[in-house]
């Protein structure tokens, strides 16, 4: 369709290696932007971004948290000729208290959108909440497989969102111009709690696995007692809170808007993480 590749940054990541798939189902040409790519992208070795940006009209950033490089990297990616970015930001940028004030996640979302926003380039924000494979992927995997998911969520609940729809909307904006200059906050169709989430992997992949809810002072001893950084534990607790503080639990329209469908739903999302194995030992 084109002779300039799309950039995919963090090409290999839950939401980037799922939006190459995507555009290589389309006959669209990729650049796979990661460490291990050809040409070589890291986010902290600047050298590389120029060789990765060569002859790209359009990117999809996933940001490095805790790393303010968004803003030179569009700055860079503009001077280079690059037309159009697609940002991939998170639930909360736009909300006071979701995140505190330090918060290594939240500075890098709140200044990158700001960066996407004035660099000149056409541009979309996608905003998803908390992903459905953070469970069998991510942050949550080795604790799922060990039977027991311990965390400072209490009882609220969160609208997981399946990563399969966020690559969607972002292949959507980077390939459809009605997409340029909007920002869409993408959740599933339900929220649910922990032990909900839990009690549906127990019953897809017939292993049992409990919720223990922890205060955050607690789920921070632990993780310091295993060997954390306290300011690395207490950031991971900083951004559980907001589910036990119910600012989670909202449904957002941003999927429905960008591909004229429904979400997907967490019991799609288990049904098939299940069947791939994502739970065996």
């Amino acid at each position: 369709m084109t002779e300039h590749p799309i950039l995919i940054t963090g090409g290999t990541g839950k939401v980037g290696g799922r939006a190459v798939a995507h555009l290589e189902a389309k006959g669209v040409p990729v650049r796979v932007g990661s460490r291990a790519g050809d040409p070589r992208f890291d986010w902290t070795d600047r050298s590389t971004w120029d060789t990765a940006l060569d002859r790209v009209k359009k990117a999809f950033i996933v940001p490095q948290d805790g790393e303010l490089l968004t803003r030179p990297f569009v700055q860079r990616a503009k001077e280079l000729g690059v037309e159009r970015v697609v940002l991939l930001s998170g639930r909360g940028a736009d909300v006071p208290g979701y995140a505190k004030e330090d918060s290594i996640a939240g500075k890098t979302h709140i200044d990158g959108e700001d960066a996407v926003r004035h660099s000149g380039l056409e541009w979309t924000i996608v905003r998803p909440a908390w992903f459905a494979q953070n469970f069998s992927e991510g942050f949550f995997h080795d604790a799922v497989l060990s039977g027991e998911l311990r965390l400072p969520a209490g009882d609220g609940a969160a609208s997981f969102v399946d990563a399969e729809d966020i690559a969607a909307v972002a292949v959507a904006a980077l390939t459809e111009d009605m997409h340029v200059g909007k920002t869409y906050d993408l959740s599933g169709p339900s929220a649910l709690t922990i032990g909900e989430v839990v009690a549906a992997i127990s019953a897809a992949s017939g292993r049992t696995v409990r919720y223990v809810p922890l205060s955050p002072e607690d789920f921070v001893a632990e993780l310091v007692a295993e060997g954390w950084p306290e300011a690395d534990a207490e950031d991971y607790a900083d951004s559980v809170g907001p589910i036990r503080l119910g600012m989670d639990s909202h449904l957002s329209d941003g999927v429905q808007t960008a591909l004229g469908r429904p979400p997907r739903t967490f019991a799609q999302y288990v049904t098939e993480a299940a069947a791939t194995g994502a739970w065996r030992d």
